[in-house]
């Protein structure tokens, strides 16, 4: 029964979406990858929202009901039955009766296209084909590639965001990921690309991380196009994964004509979502990186780097599982360790799959008697309190599932525990 009313949801708010589309006819920007799409959608919200009237998934609204769902409206949550038949009736009355309900529809919605399975970004493109796609990174084994025949099938998934871009349309594409470099031959549209190589027309250089007295204080850059640049300099935000983030919302702002210098400016708001490289304080005096919100083996390479980057007395890294990878699962998380055994002091890992990170680790010259191994999150959080000393600094990630801010909330500084009650 409740198969069947998903079934049917998702057939109805499909036709209440492309009914609004063609009612209002929105710019649509599209974002796909298999790293740094919500950052990217952030980073592009700050630079455009005080030129256009934007909508952007909330949330994690990317798939066949969350991507419809945005194009209908602004909603924080999903609800119950109740709340399907206040977003069917109220979407209905707003296409038929535009000016009473509507008021301004925005003239951008900034959407993201998740590519889980085979077929899924087709189905969204039946919904809402862009005017302009970004493609983040994918990477040599990219997340959710446990549902397909293997890397290349994922690449041809999302390569279809720029493969059905208008010719007047543009392709926005990370220069160093050769994956999606690639893609420039697969679309019709205007192609501008960001990066830290000297072939990219919006180039990162100059990247560093900024440091008071010993503590973490955000990144700097300048952003280079056209024999033009620009610095750049975030506060509160750490990793290379950012300023790809923030320069390719630099060619999102340069698409709609704003110069370097109001990109700039714009970019010092950008405040990435919790769990993604936020570094908080922790008990005795220790940061922690904070990544739990998903990961892949792309995005752990990117965490351990920066971990490498920041200083701490000791680098501690508490790795868990990166799950729908499936058959590249052992390889992956063996790669993740010997990574680890260059950057971390001690290694703690969490769940099945990670127990070979902790072998890669070893395999590499890591001790053992510096690696805890735990099979669940809530055996690992008192161990992990107990480890740590004064002037550490601490990198928590895994994928989602794993449910590693349980390990943040358990070592969070007194301040950050009241700063989240506030907030």
């Amino acid at each position: 029964m409740k198969s069947q009313f998903v079934k049917n949801l998702k057939k109805i708010l499909r036709k209440l979406a492309q009914w609004t589309i063609n009612k209002y006819r929105p710019g649509i920007i599209g974002i796909t990858g298999s790293v740094g799409k919500t950052s990217s959608k952030i980073a592009i919200l700050s630079v455009l929202e005080e030129a256009r009237r934007l909508r952007s998934a909330s949330g994690n609204f990317n798939n066949e009901i969350g991507l419809p769902l945005t194009i209908l409206g602004s909603w924080s949550k999903v609800g119950g039955f109740s709340f399907w038949l206040k977003v069917v009736i109220t979407s209905f009355l707003k296409i038929i009766f535009p000016k009473w309900l509507m008021g301004d529809y925005p003239e951008l919605l900034v959407l993201e296209y998740a590519a889980d399975r085979p077929g899924d970004i087709k189905y969204l493109l039946s919904i809402a084909r862009p005017n302009i796609s970004v493609i983040t990174a994918i990477g040599d084994i990219p997340v959710h590639v446990e549902f397909f025949s293997g890397p290349e099938e994922v690449t041809r998934e999302k390569s279809r965001l720029v493969e059905h871009l208008p010719a007047a349309g543009f392709a926005v594409l990370n220069q160093d990921d050769e994956v999606v470099a690639s893609l420039k031959e697969k679309t019709r549209a205007h192609v501008i690309t960001f990066g830290f190589s000297k072939a990219a027309e919006v180039r990162i250089t100059g990247f560093e991380t900024r440091v008071d007295k010993n503590k973490p204080i955000g990144i700097s850059f300048k952003l280079e196009y056209g024999g033009n640049f620009v610095p750049i300099k975030v506060d509160g935000v750490f990793g290379r994964s950012h300023a790809y983030s923030l320069a390719s919302a630099a060619c999102i702002g340069l698409i709609f004509g704003l110069n370097l210098v109001k990109i700039a400016e714009s970019l010092r708001d950008y405040h990435p979502p919790k769990g993604r490289m936020n570094l908080i304080e922790g008990i005795k005096d220790t940061w922690i990186i904070d990544d739990t919100y998903n990961a892949s083996p792309l995005s752990m390479y990117a965490a351990l780097d920066t971990l490498n980057d920041l200083p701490g007395k000791r680098k501690i890294a508490v790795l868990g599982d990166m799950t729908e990878i499936g058959k590249y699962a052992m390889d992956a998380h063996g790669e993740v360790g010997r990574i680890a055994s260059n950057t971390a002091d001690k290694l703690v890992t969490i769940g099945p799959r990670a127990k070979f990170i902790a072998e890669g680790a070893v395999e590499n010259g890591f001790k053992r008697k510096d690696i805890l191994s735990f099979d669940v999150v809530d055996d690992a959080r008192i161990p992990v309190q107990e480890l740590i000393q004064k002037g550490d600094l601490i990198l928590i990630k895994a994928s989602r599932v794993m449910g590693l801010e349980k390990i943040v909330e358990e070592i969070k500084s007194l301040r950050e525990l009241e700063m989240d009650r506030k907030g």
